[in-house]
């Protein structure tokens, strides 16, 4: 499952879910439907390198967002989701891995 198409300007910045790469989610099917107890997280990378995340809810009075993310904010929140849609390399291209 992906979003529907989202949109918001965020610090003087225009985020859209339909021209940016999604590139992690925390959804996934139950057998009956993509929402995680109402509400999912999205991560996504616009083109030209921003990071933002996408909260969505079905829960009653609860409203849709769109937050931006510092590069190490998008990291912590790619390392949590579970369904990742790009590897680590091609989401955070040109962050060096080192070693364990």
């Amino acid at each position: 499952m992906q979003p529907r198409n989202i949109e918001a300007v965020v610090k003087r910045k225009r985020y859209n879910t339909a021209t940016s790469l999604l590139l992690a989610g925390d959804d996934f099917w139950d057998g009956h439907n993509w929402e995680r107890q109402g509400r999912n997280t999205f991560l996504y990378r616009t083109k030209k390198g921003n990071y933002f995340s996408v909260r969505l809810s079905a829960v009653m009075g609860e409203d849709d967002t769109i937050e931006s993310l510092t590069l190490s904010e998008a990291i912590n929140i790619y390392e949590k989701l579970e369904r990742r849609r790009v590897e680590f390399e091609e989401a955070f291209p040109g962050v060096e891995i080192e070693e364990a």
